[in-house]
């Protein structure tokens, strides 16, 4: 078992042994513009620009959106120039928003910020990393996205350390300043080299009926399957963020202490690593249009515990069973599109799915909020969010093979 997975993670590097590396890297660099890492500095920036928790709160909510309407115009890029060109802008952009943040003198300047680094963070070069897994890998693409997407934790362990550190030495503007030289100066360079190699797209002639079709964003928007899958898609984002962001509420009204809560994340974390390793070989094995429901069925069973149960002990099962769908979800979602309407329209496809996912995170949220104000409590939430998560998988269960159009 284990020789078969050492076997299958190395024949990424026999295809292309410097591209390999380029998703893991792209996505870990996207953890710039993160919530895992914006969040360390919540209190500091609402203090500095005596801003409101609601006001605070839609600030970065729209720039999220904004930053996903940009995603959605110009993530088409990435089918049309060339990987390092792309690179350029999209660091380029990260490192402009790190440096206007660091900067900044008032809310608006940060808004500006919290833009760049949300489109061209959490958007664009995430966008550049896990295209190319499945773009350049067709016959480990389930093992190349999963590789690119162990890159969120490799950030999550090293970016807010990092930036907890550069705080005590001096304030919350230094991790800022320092990302906004770090990038172009290291990063960019480390980015370009792995990305040099890249194969170019084989474009069939006009008339060639060779090889499989080639969807464009506009035939995939006709396909009845998108409109099934695409909730499949949202579904883990859209319930972690939800669950994540109002965690300590939920844990003050089930009386968890902050100190279980902590203890739990580490098993949120050991959940979410150790199902992208057993993700990738499991994606290549069945196939995503199997592994996409699959993927959400871990995360529903933590949530129906999490609505059915109030002891300590759920914590310790509900948090890494929504970690091992995270893992399985990313990998079969960041295949899919690939696998159902080829490589060559993939980065526009890929984009109308990010941007639909972001604008889904800012949302969560807010919804989730509702819930919980509205004094329906953690089970009606946990619940709701299972509900969605069961539907989701059974819908995309349902979609057929590419061809059924709408109308």
């Amino acid at each position: 078992m284990i020789k078969d997975f050492i076997r299958g993670f190395a024949a990424l590097f026999q295809v292309h042994p410097r591209l390999a590396l380029f998703p893991l890297a792209a996505v870990a660099t996207s953890g710039f513009g993160q919530t895992f890492y914006v969040s360390i500095f919540g209190e500091e920036l609402r203090v500095a620009f005596n801003l409101s928790h609601t006001f605070y709160g839609g600030l970065y909510s729209g720039a999220t959106l904004v930053g996903a309407l940009l995603l959605l115009r110009l993530g088409s890029l990435v089918d049309t120039w060339s990987l390092g060109r792309a690179v350029n802008l999209a660091v380029g952009l990260l490192a402009l928003g790190c440096l206007l943040i660091g900067l900044a003198p008032g809310a608006w300047v940060l808004f500006v910020g919290f833009v760049l680094i949300r489109f061209a963070g959490q958007g664009f070069v995430a966008h550049l990393g896990m295209t190319a897994a499945a773009r350049y890998f067709a016959a480990h693409r389930g093992k190349a996205v999963a590789l690119g997407a162990m890159g969120i934790p490799l950030a999550e362990a090293l970016l807010p350390a990092v930036a907890v550190m550069l705080m005590l030495r001096g304030d919350w503007r230094w991790p800022w300043l320092a990302a906004a030289v770090v990038l172009p100066l290291l990063i960019l360079p480390l980015l370009r080299g792995l990305s040099r190699e890249t194969p170019p797209l084989v474009r069939p002639a006009a008339g060639d009926q060779a090889g499989p079709r080639q969807y464009t964003r506009a035939e995939a928007l006709r396909d009845r399957g998108f409109y099934l899958l695409l909730p499949a898609v949202m579904a883990t984002p859209f319930v972690v963020t939800a669950m994540l962001f109002h965690q300590s509420a939920v844990a003050i009204i089930r009386g968890w202490s902050l100190e279980l809560l902590a203890g739990a994340f580490v098993a949120f974390a050991a959940g979410h690593f150790l199902s992208l390793v057993v993700a990738g070989p499991l994606v290549d094995r069945v196939g995503s249009r199997r592994s996409l429901p699959l993927s959400l069925l871990p995360m529903s069973l933590g949530l129906l515990l999490l609505a059915g149960f109030a002891g300590a002990w759920v914590l310790f099962c509900y948090l890494p069973l929504l970690g091992t769908s995270i893992g399985l979800a990313t990998t079969a979602g960041g295949t899919i599109w690939a696998d159902r309407y080829g490589v060559l329209h993939l980065g526009a496809i890929r984009s109308l799915v990010h941007a639909a996912v972001i604008a889904a995170t800012a949302a969560a949220p807010i919804l989730a909020g509702l819930l919980l104000d509205s004094g329906l409590g953690v089970t009606v939430l946990a619940l709701t969010m299972a509900v969605y998560s069961l539907a989701s998988a059974g819908l995309a269960w349902l979609a057929p093979a590419p061809g059924g159009r709408l109308g």
